[in-house]
């Protein structure tokens, strides 16, 4: 892992994504290229993806958009006190916790917010449970999807190593060495111990990432949510977008039944196993991995066999004006967005 990751491109900007979520987000890459949401997993904050990783995704012809989760870095925070985990491993947290797809209406909020009727999703961990229930939920507003180092929720299946349990059950940092150290911890047990550990790279990020956010809660209400949400095996059958399920062999976060899962689960979709590759981005595997993101998003892009769909207009519509992420009327498909917000 090399880079500094808090040294890009497009600066960060702030958008409305709608329910009383503003979503911090920067755009990398020319603004008129297809866009490609990439989504980051429990905790962390949009500089996850390294600049360069971004800035290489953004050379393949895409307008790379990273933002900070609800709840993580600079974007909106929620004003509840996280669950216990007691009530998290029973689902018995209350209406007002938010679900994976009121998370993935954010990624679409932010979608209308900018202006654009699609776009190619990426999510990694949390991320990618987000990205697939956006396709699931708002199948018309992803064109392709990459699900990295991920899971369907489904019982017994890429579930933490025990060690990797213990340690995200340690007690949150109160100062920024605590929550670098923490994070080297961390990450030399769910890293990826076929490449080269990038400590000061490590300890760089997470540095910044106290600075911008030193909240702790906001991890566990993330947590919630996904055991909130469940086993969405049934609807992830549904997704008809071109997708990629990318895994490492030596992942101690999300087992790489995880990502065999995911993969059965999906129609069509085209599982990748990437040999020495836990669960983090090592710089050793960025082309690995943008070449199999960039080549899904070639599927999606494709002529259809069938011949194209004539445009009366001539044009395709890249970039309408903004508008609702759901229609007036139409049921409420994350089953929660109700959440009461931080002003």
């Amino acid at each position: 892992m090399t880079g500094t990751p808090e040294a890009p491109a497009g600066g960060e900007q702030f958008a409305d994504a709608g329910r009383g979520i503003t979503l911090c987000y920067e755009r990398i890459g020319r603004p008129d290229a297809p866009p490609l949401l990439l989504i980051q997993g429990l905790g962390q904050q949009m500089y996850s993806w390294p600049a360069r990783f971004c800035e290489d995704l953004a050379e393949r012809g895409f307008c790379v958009i990273r933002f900070d989760n609800r709840d993580t870095g600079r974007s909106t925070h929620v004003a509840r006190k996280p669950p216990s985990m007691a009530a998290m491993l029973t689902r018995r947290t209350d209406s007002s916790q938010y679900h994976l797809g009121d998370m993935a209406r954010d990624a679409v909020g932010l979608l209308d917010a900018l202006g654009y009727r699609d776009a190619h999703f990426a999510g990694v961990s949390m991320g990618g449970m987000i990205a697939q229930t956006a396709a699931a939920h708002f199948p018309p507003r992803v064109r392709s999807l990459a699900s990295l180092m991920s899971m369907t929720g489904a019982p017994r299946t890429g579930r933490p190593a025990a060690r990797t349990w213990l340690m995200m059950l340690s007690p949150p940092p109160r100062h920024r060495a605590a929550a670098q150290d923490a994070a080297v911890r961390i990450f030399r047990q769910i890293g990826s111990h076929g490449y080269p550990f990038d400590e000061s790279w490590v300890r760089e990020r997470s540095g910044h990432a106290w600075d911008r956010d030193p909240s702790s809660d906001g991890v566990r209400r993330q947590l919630a949510a996904i055991f909130a949400s469940g086993d969405r095996t049934a609807e992830l059958r549904g997704i008809a977008v071109p997708t990629v399920v990318i895994h490492g062999d030596r992942d101690p976060m999300v087992h790489p039944s995880g990502g065999a899962a995911t993969a059965a689960a999906i129609p069509n979709a085209r599982l990748e196993t990437i040999p020495g590759l836990g669960h983090d981005l090592p710089a050793g595997a960025w082309t690995a991995i943008i070449d199999l993101i960039a080549a899904n998003a070639r599927r999606a892009d494709a002529p259809d066999p069938a011949g194209p769909t004539p445009d009366p207009a001539g044009t395709e519509p890249e970039r309408p004006g903004p508008g609702p992420v759901t229609p007036p009327g139409d049921p409420d498909t994350s089953r929660s967005s109700n959440a009461q917000i931080r002003a």
